[in-house]
């Protein structure tokens, strides 16, 4: 009988062990996710276009935009 607690025991630490691996797993998981989501939002923010500016000429006609515009 007193063997039988023993393996018992060792059940008990080896379903804790994979317990908490699995759940150091899901928190790195859960970090990664939101790693990838940071750099999306920077890039979204730098690809925003820009307020163009109209000029006018001596004439008072708009002028069109030039490649340095967008």
């Amino acid at each position: 009988m007193a063997g039988s607690s023993r393996t018992t025991f060792a059940k008990r630490q080896k379903e804790r062990a994979r317990q908490e691996k699995q759940a150091e797993k899901a928190q790195r998981k859960q970090q990664r996710k939101q790693q990838d989501q940071q750099p999306d939002q920077d890039v979204t923010a730098a690809e925003k276009p820009k307020d163009l500016t109209i000029t006018l000429d001596e004439e008072g006609l708009p002028q069109g935009f030039g490649f340095h515009d967008f």
